[in-house]
């Protein structure tokens, strides 16, 4: 089916990372004013606003959240939802704003992601974590996400072949190109034996696999082709858009080392946008961990099942590579304040596709987004073009 494109106007973001100075609301202010002046836009010229978050109601004990942010950033009476699927929150808030687009329902809308996650401590932000993971089954039992991971990639490892030294690449590319982003939390290289060496969380997984605990907000402004034109002679367009499920809990999968919901929804977006894989020239992909990131350039084609280690470990994800993967730094080095997440990934592929990146800049005409919620609950994929 194809779908009525839709175009990116205007992106902002706030800094990723510890941000103790500035509340929840202050972010999303923040990152929606910074895109309705990309855009060029005027309040008035919004007709809804759609706002991905996981779990304000854990970390900052606020619900109802739609409404407080429209009104802390001036935009009432503009209808306003909340979209949550675990970490894929913001894809998702994505997906639902091209969707409104595209219908013809509205022709300028604001989708935006925040969390403020570093206001508790460490051990109640796992806990609210592993929420997104089967209750009864998994979290019950003291299961954790990194332990999660961990049973993936150990798994991975026993059916490919796969090395720590390979899982450890994704984080040293990872590190590389977040050092020249300036809204990165982790600017700065890491080596394979730094990630090798750095303490234990889930064997195989150390610190240096696992992304950040991350405040932070992004927001995009998507309008219809006709109204696009008259605040931008250079629009990014979004022209696929697919979303996935499947199971929530790991031991009622066929396969733990493949993502059937990122396949799934891969091949909803590549239809509709008439792409492939082998089209694709920069993607922001979920690496919550390292073993994410190979189950998601697998799951997406950009290699087949099994060889995402060796395809990593070669260069072929590297900027400038035979795809340029995570650009920004990922989750992994960006950071990941998980509502936020899935929009500031499409914000890095238009700023790519503008030529707007600075020192991370690569080749492109067309992106990939992919966004995952708990360990492959659900999955959102968005192709953007030039």
């Amino acid at each position: 089916m194809k779908m009525n494109k839709v175009a990116v106007i205007g992106v902002g973001l706030t800094k990723f990372g510890e941000l103790w100075d500035q509340s929840f609301s202050d972010l999303f202010v923040e990152a929606g004013a910074n895109a309705i002046v990309d855009a060029g836009i005027d309040g008035k010229d919004i007709d809804a606003i759609y706002l991905g978050n996981m779990s304000g109601g854990r970390f900052i004990e606020q619900e109802h959240m739609a409404s407080l942010i429209s009104d802390q950033a001036g935009l009432n009476p503009a209808p306003a939802t909340r979209i949550e699927a675990a970490c894929a929150s913001g894809g998702l808030a994505v997906r639902q704003g091209v969707i409104a687009v595209a219908s013809g329902m509205h022709d300028v809308v604001v989708v935006g992601g925040v969390e403020k996650m570093t206001d508790i401590t460490s051990e109640r932000v796992t806990q609210t974590l592993i929420t997104a993971a089967d209750q009864e089954w998994e979290a019950f039992l003291g299961m954790t996400f990194p332990g999660v991971y961990a049973l993936i990639a150990r798994r991975h490892m026993h059916e490919f072949g796969t090395t720590r030294e390979q899982l450890a690449a994704v984080s040293v590319k990872n590190h590389a190109n977040a050092k020249d982003n300036p809204h990165a939390q982790f600017r700065f290289d890491v080596t394979v034996e730094q990630v090798l060496g750095s303490t234990m969380v889930a064997d195989p997984l150390t610190l240096l696999d696992c992304s950040p605990i991350t405040d932070g907000a992004a927001c995009i402004v998507l309008a219809s082709p006709e109204k696009a034109k008259e605040f931008t002679d250079s629009p990014v367009y979004i022209t696929g858009a697919g979303q996935a499920t499947s199971t929530i809990a790991l031991h009622d999968r066929e396969r733990i080392t493949v993502s059937d919901a990122t396949i799934n929804a891969a091949k909803a977006a590549y239809k509709m946008a008439g792409k492939g894989p082998e089209d694709i020239d920069v993607a922001e992909v979920h690496d919550c961990f390292t073993i994410a990131e190979l189950l998601a350039i697998e799951g997406l084609g950009f290699c087949e099942i099994g060889e995402g280690g060796p395809f990593t470990e070669e260069g072929s994800t590297a900027r400038g590579g035979k795809i340029s993967v995570n650009t920004s730094g990922g989750l992994k080095a960006k950071g990941h304040p998980v509502g936020a997440t899935g929009v500031a990934q499409v914000v890095e592929v238009v700023l790519q596709l503008r030529g707007e990146a600075g020192k991370r800049q690569v080749d492109a005409d067309v992106g990939l987004t992919h966004n995952v919620g708990g360990s492959g609950g659900t999955a959102a994929v968005h192709i953007l073009e030039k």
